[in-house]
């Protein structure tokens, strides 16, 4: 059996410094901050909560104080379900397969409505303790954890690669920072608002050369919840509502990143996964009115919109820095702020996607809206995107 899937209703929190520290008087606690955002949501889909048949949460971070959170949160909010209650994990992956999981259940018959949800709290972790997991989960711990081998340092090494093959400056590259912040002062939700230079970004201390501090993720904490259902309960409560044209997903078979050779700019990944996207959407690159992009780093933007044939193989560099990537331009991508303002909590950084595409689907997004936005793509991914999932939605007619 398999339905369409519509999303009725989105909501999150400011992506921000939610998390307590162990001393403070006063304590944010995590199922009291999410259980806010399922009553919004559901409210706002118009559904009983009776009618929500799964629960699927993105795992949460080892910080977060209550264990087994999802049984926690069904018990907290007297939520019943006759499909499942569980969490799913994949590091940033994490949230995108929450949501994909929710669509499952529902497209199989298993629940009519399914809420994909869940929150990342990691802000007041103590630093060398939260760079020491994020090493021992991103790379190998015999060879890329010895020697501080970090996320960014991937990114960086495949930003040096880029400019060496095409000729793209600095600049090129931080023009993603200055339009991401440009888009994060029109998002009520978005973590840094304030507008950017390019000269300010360029004047900021490195963090891995050639990559300086506006150009990298934010520590952040968030929650999202999405509300997922059969189509025909969409059109039964007749509200608008986003539809879910396609999925694709591919793993290329590495661990973060292929120590295999290859093209290190290419993410072959996210290449498959549109290939499938695309086909099972019945549209292509060029029929995007607007993407919504895991990316962590400025490099890490241009590429994957590349890889997903948004703009053309190495000339992403020249696409930012005409201004085609933004509010306006041809392709606006991360209308949100990205992961660089909007925000990067992320084991639901790609639920923050999801609620960009929802509320520019459904022309709800004020200031920062797309004119005329019909059809967008989102992404999330592992590693240095060795494995990607792309997710294509329409506004409902």
């Amino acid at each position: 059996m398999s339905r369409n899937v519509a999303v009725l209703a989105a909501a999150a929190t400011p992506v921000g410094r939610l998390q307590s520290r162990a001393g403070d008087e006063l304590q944010n606690v995590e199922h009291e901050i999410l259980g806010r955002l399922v009553i919004q949501a559901v409210g706002e889909a118009g559904i009983d909560k009776t009618e929500v048949g799964s629960l699927v949460f993105s795992h949460p971070r080892v910080y977060t104080q209550q264990l087994y959170f999802a049984t926690f949160m069904a018990n907290y909010l007297k939520l019943t379900a006759d499909a499942q209650v569980v969490e799913v994990m994949g590091n940033g992956m994490t949230g995108g397969l929450a949501f994909d999981q929710a669509m499952a259940d529902v497209a199989s018959g298993r629940a009519d409505v399914a809420l994909a949800l869940g929150i990342n709290m990691e802000t007041a972790a103590p630093t060398v303790e939260h760079m020491n997991r994020t090493m021992r989960t991103t790379g190998d711990i015999d060879f890329h954890t010895p020697f501080g081998f970090t996320p960014i340092s991937w990114y960086a090494m495949d930003a040096t690669r880029y400019m060496h093959d095409t000729g793209a400056g600095r600049a090129d590259l931080a023009a993603i920072a200055v339009k991401d912040r440009g888009h994060a002062a029109l998002n009520p939700i978005a973590q840094y608002r304030q507008p950017i230079t390019l000269e300010e970004v360029l004047a900021q201390r490195p963090i891995v050369e050639p990559l300086g501090l506006y150009e990298v993720p934010p520590r952040s904490d968030g929650a999202a919840c999405i509300v997922l259902a059969a189509e025909e309960v969409a059109v039964k409560l007749g509200r608008p509502y986003v539809r879910i044209r396609g999925r694709g997903f591919f793993h290329e078979g590495a661990h973060q990143i292929n120590e295999s050779g290859g093209d290190m700019t290419a993410f072959v990944a996210a290449q498959r996964a549109a290939a499938t996207v695309y086909e099972q959407a019945g549209a292509g690159a060029g029929d995007m009115d607007f993407a919504e992009l895991y990316a962590p780093c400025t490099i890490v933007q241009i590429l994957v919109a590349e890889a997903l044939g948004l703009v053309p193989r190495g000339e992403g560099w020249r696409a930012a820095s005409a201004g085609e990537m933004q509010l306006g331009g041809r392709i606006p991508v991360c209308t949100s702020g990205g992961c660089l303002s909007r925000g990067h909590p992320p084991y639901v950084t790609p639920l923050y996607g999801m609620v960009e595409m929802v509320e520019q689907l459904l022309g709800r997004a004020g200031r920062r809206q797309v004119e005329g936005a019909r059809l967008g793509i989102t992404s999330s991914e592992l590693g240095n995107y060795n494995a990607a999932l792309l997710h294509v939605m329409e506004a409902a007619a």
